[in-house]
């Protein structure tokens, strides 16, 4: 690790040409025509499955093949797509309402039999990092009243039900039934009502899908869309630079300026409600990655002390990283969701950075020396990440805490090691993607259960029951104000005992060549669906 916290600076000419030279290829024969559109992603999906993992990069892909019963604008505010309509016919039924127009990419049209099947798969897709039975968890039946309506009927009154069943991928069950993950992934399997079909997936290089000429929304934009893996910040934008892709995400925030200024290229920018955060390991009473001070294994897990994660938290300076490794592109956060979105509590406040009041902590927990960590992190997910680990780790030695290594790798291998618990203190993040709060701290806090349906996202296994029978609660109140109340109040039960520690919402920014247009969103999804051709 470098002995300070420095800006991230740019990248000179001679330093990109190796970089121009490996993306070079990306141009094939020659760049795409008007009716094409090529994506360079930061990052990869695991598998092609559309119910596998709820991950970003997995859904980037699933979502421009295969639709929902309901959809996000820009701000996260939900549409109809699928369901045209939707109502609780007392506290525990739903009924459900398909439009009448809509058909898959066989020609079959879509039915309520098929949206049955879809819910059921969700809760029984095996190894999956980040299931998706979180959504369907509490529903009793989902059953086909005619071939466009359905009744889902809950365990406990649940009126957020659409935030969880209404972001299911349907899939064609006479195309999807009994097929493996292995299926999937060669493209077996993969018929949706989306804009987009599938072609091609090659891992490690790309995933190319063709325009559905009989969507029934408005037609897709594009004949062919070619999402290219580009892992490496500088290699994305000089691949955008070179004309070599027409629109990619993840735009580091120290390019922003400069792509801002330069002429045939535009960026999209927007704040998102993604967390950023530090995940500790509080369940084990030995974590694999903490130490003594001379490297043996230590227990008990210094973890488990709400002082020692205290400690940690006011180490970190938050606005620090912010400032110089994001160039501003972030909002410390002191809870899950950002203000806009419905649970967001103006009293929680960021931790403070306060290295002695760190250090009277740690000895009050009897570390006055100290312990070892070793801290993980991805290194293509999100902006600057592995850096942000470094920054984090010299932070941590600052107060004291020996910081074995930071070890950082590809998201794809990261996200499943991390669903193993195989670290102790780990960069994670969750984006929310409805207009509460509640369905995020359902998968993030909650005990992990695989049959409840709940901490899908709860990678440290944390566990408060106190917890989770106030947030339980809270989700069955019809009455909104009661709900958001009771949302609250579990944020503020849960952030007091940091099983994670907030660090920022992300600002997020997509840049493109000048002609093609792109809805930048709060969801940060990266599909063809939201480019266009400029008029």
């Amino acid at each position: 690790m470098t002995s300070k916290l420095r800006t991230t600076a740019k990248p000179r000419l001679t330093a990109l040409l190796p970089l121009l030279a490996s993306v070079a290829w990306l141009g094939g024969a020659g760049f795409a025509s008007a009716a094409d559109l090529v994506i360079g992603t930061a990052s990869e999906p695991s598998a092609m499955d559309p119910l596998f993992s709820r991950t970003g990069p997995n859904q980037n892909i699933a979502m421009q093949i295969f639709d929902r019963l309901v959809e996000t604008d820009a701000h996260l505010r939900m549409q109809p797509s699928l369901a045209e309509s939707w109502s609780a016919v007392d506290p525990t039924t739903w009924r459900i309402n398909l439009r009448k127009d809509a058909r898959f990419q066989s020609g079959k049209p879509v039915t309520a039999d098929d949206v049955a099947f879809s819910l059921e798969r969700a809760r029984n897709v095996p190894n999956s990092p980040a299931p998706f039975s979180n959504n369907v968890s509490g529903v009793v039946s989902a059953k086909a009243i005619d071939a466009t309506t359905l009744e889902v009927k809950t365990e406990v009154p649940t009126p957020d039900l659409m935030e969880r069943v209404g972001f299911v991928y349907i899939l064609e069950r006479a195309s999807a039934e009994g097929k493996s993950l292995q299926d999937y992934n060669k493209g077996d399997g993969l018929v949706g009502s989306g804009p987009y079909k599938f072609k091609e997936w090659v891992p490690g290089d790309r995933v190319i899908l063709t325009r559905n000429e009989g969507y029934w929304g408005a037609k897709p934009a594009f004949e062919t869309v070619t999402i290219r893996f580009i892992a490496n910040d500088a290699a994305r934008v000089a691949a955008l630079r070179s004309g070599a892709v027409d629109l990619i995400d993840g735009v580091p925030p120290a390019d922003l300026p400069v792509l801002e200024k330069t002429a045939g290229l535009k960026v999209h920018a927007i704040p998102s409600a993604r967390l950023i955060y530090l995940a500790l390991d509080t369940a084990r009473e030995e974590s694999p990655f903490v130490t003594d001070k001379d490297g043996k294994p230590l227990k008990p897990n210094p973890l488990q002390d709400l002082r020692v994660r205290q400690a940690l938290a006011k180490l970190i300076n938050v606005p620090a990283i912010v400032e110089r490794l994001l160039n501003g592109a972030g909002l410390p956060a002191g809870q899950l969701v950002p203000e806009g979105v419905a649970g967001f509590d103006p009293a929680l406040k960021p931790v403070a950075n306060d290295l002695a009041g760190a250090k009277t902590l740690l000895q009050q927990a009897g570390l006055k020396d100290g312990f070892g960590i070793t801290i993980h992190s991805s290194n293509d997910r999100f902006a600057g990440d592995k850096d942000i680990a470094q920054a984090i780790g010299q932070m941590f030695s600052r107060g004291g805490i020996k910081v074995n290594g930071v070890m950082t790798q590809p998201y794809n291998v990261y996200a499943s090691a991390a669903s193993r618990q195989s670290f102790s203190a780990f960069i994670f993040s969750l984006g929310t993607t409805t207009p509460t709060a509640g369905p995020g701290m359902r998968n993030l806090f909650m005990t992990a259960d695989s049959k409840a349906g709940t901490g899908g996202f709860n990678r440290a296994r944390y566990s408060n029951p106190a917890f989770d029978k106030a947030l339980a609660e809270a989700l069955t109140q019809f009455d909104e104000s009661k709900r958001i109340a009771g949302i609250q109040a579990a944020s503020k039960m849960v952030f007091a005992d940091l099983p994670v520690i907030p660090l920022y919402w992300q600002k997020i920014a997509w840049a493109s060549k000048a002609n093609i247009t792109y809805e930048a969103n709060m969801a940060e999804d990266t599909t063809a669906a939201r480019a266009g051709l400029a008029k």
